[in-house]
């Protein structure tokens, strides 16, 4: 099938080089500041939480001056081993803005109320200069949520696999933060076919809220405890025709299935029995941005009280 170029940078057919990723580099424009949205957001919280300092972010090249993005997440204070141990990130997909605020917004109103029951780990911004421009990919024309494996090109995905690691397989749950938009058809989808060479093939976008389930570890009833939380704040993507969502057999109301790790996503990187991915969908005219943020707070509160009621057991 002859490729049909929909992308304004390369060449039909032709994965890119250096010289179109710098195109693509030259078309980003930073819209707001992960300082002050972000680090500022989780410098006020440092008098209940222990701010976890993992690392930074680097880029820039020839054409851009060096930016630097420190790496920041919130810890329980009353950390204790033995305890239910849950991950939260948001912000994989910088663009996607409900995941960032969604986490912070749980760490300030409902985490206090865990403690001493769970520690938690949240992590609210994971790429950083792709949350100042609104971009799914990051500096390097990357996608970290595909990028979560040993050697990792992508510098935010490698940090967070850094922190995680220590603790890896004492997760009893790990909640990835991430919202689908109209973008993803209009921007980012084209772009990703141009990047590999391939051919755009046009989809849909899911109108409300959905979870990604693990293939490999499906937890069919830690995903219907999420759905059944969010659907008291928002509506649940239905089906398509196909009883499928962007692609996937729906195998329960809102919920898909994903090879974590064999995709490299955020969300198989903990070693936690219950893991899950949500999906907002910020541009329906049925939800206000602030409906998809209170859905994401809704999910991790879900999360976290299904792994204590489990702990009970």
């Amino acid at each position: 099938m002859q490729p049909t170029h929909t992308y304004p940078i390369g060449t039909p057919g032709q994965p890119w080089g250096a010289a179109e990723r710098d195109q693509w580099r030259a078309r980003q424009v930073r819209q707001r500041s992960y300082a002050e949205d972000v680090l500022t957001a989780i410098e006020a919280l440092r008098g209940r939480f222990d701010v976890e300092m993992y690392g930074d972010v680097i880029y820039g090249d020839a054409q851009h001056p060096a930016e630097r993005f420190p790496l920041r997440g919130l810890r329980s204070r009353e950390w204790q081993p033995g305890l239910p141990t849950v991950l939260v990130t948001g912000g994989v997909h910088g663009y996607e803005t409900s995941g960032v605020h969604g986490a912070l917004r749980f760490v300030d109103t409902h985490a206090e109320r865990f403690a001493g029951r769970a520690n938690l780990l949240v992590v609210p911004c994971v790429s950083p200069w792709a949350y100042e421009r609104f971009q799914r990919w990051n500096f390097d024309a990357i996608d970290p949520n595909r990028s979560f494996r040993d050697g990792s090109p992508a510098q935010e995905s490698a940090a967070l696999m850094r922190l995680v690691a220590p603790l890896h397989g004492q997760f009893a749950a790990h909640i990835d933060l991430h919202e689908t938009t109209n973008t993803d058809e209009s921007e980012y989808r084209p772009a990703v076919a141009a990047r590999d060479g391939k051919v755009f093939e046009p989809g849909s976008i899911p109108d409300g809220f959905y979870l990604v389930d693990d293939t490999d570890n499906p937890q069919p009833a830690f995903q219907q405890t999420i759905i059944e939380a969010v659907s008291r704040v928002t509506h649940i993507a239905p089906a398509d025709e196909k009883n499928e969502i962007i692609g996937s057999p729906v195998v329960a109301p809102g919920v898909i299935h994903y090879p974590m790790k064999q995709w490299g996503l955020c969300a198989g990187i903990s070693g936690a029995r219950y893991t899950t991915t949500t999906e907002v969908y910020p541009d329906s005219p049925r939800a206000t941005p602030e409906q998809c943020i209170d859905a994401q707070v809704a999910a991790a509160c879900a999360a976290v009280e299904f792994v204590l009621a489990d702990a009970q057991l």
